[in-house]
């Protein structure tokens, strides 16, 4: 596949979001970022700002989504909107990679982790750089495999998104600098 036939869909939001953004620009890749009125983000390339209609389409049950996640989510229209953006996402790619930190009970961290648990649902390639535990991990039908050193996973599908926490520690910002550059040799 050309450079030209790749695309990512990511937020947009700082962080990681913005640091797969960087690299997608560097190396050349198309984004498209999702987001919404009012929602404070730093990438502002590939901007699709989604309306009222559009945002009803990724609609989840925040009940649903607190008893998936083993927490519990508070009714706001922010997060709301939020967890719909990154359905946009998440529907739109063919393969995920998200930065942030796998729980015990084997959900991801934060508001991303419903991108994670949302792909696992859609049963989409699903790759974790976890940042406390400094490793790649790729979810297998029910559980997480640990990536040796060596064998981080590369990009492979055109369609493919890039999240994950914002609070983005040099270690997470070096795994998707490796992730472009193993999958995009310049």
């Amino acid at each position: 596949m050309r450079k030209e036939d790749y695309i990512l869909f990511s937020g947009g939001a700082k962080g990681t979001e913005a640091e797969f953004g960087a690299n997608a620009e560097r190396y050349g890749i198309e984004e498209v970022n999702f987001t919404f009125e009012g929602h404070a983000i730093v990438r502002k390339r590939g901007l699709r700002v989604l309306n009222h209609k559009e945002l009803k389409s990724g609609d989840v049950s925040l009940a649903y989504v607190s008893r998936l996640m083993n927490r519990r989510y508070s009714e706001t229209p922010t997060l709301r909107k939020i967890l719909q953006s990154i359905w946009y996402q998440i529907n739109s790619a063919q393969e995920i990679f998200v930065v942030g930190e796998i729980l015990d009970d084997q959900t991801v961290k934060g508001g991303t982790g419903w991108g994670a648990e949302f792909a696992k649902l859609c049963n989409k390639p699903l790759h974790v750089f976890d940042q406390k535990k400094n490793a790649w991990f790729t979810w297998r039908q029910m559980e997480w495999g640990k990536r040796k050193k060596g064998d981080e996973p590369t990009i492979t599908a055109a369609h493919f998104a890039g999240t994950g926490t914002r609070v983005l520690e040099a270690n997470g910002k070096k795994a998707i600098e490796n992730l472009f550059k193993k999958a995009f040799k310049k």
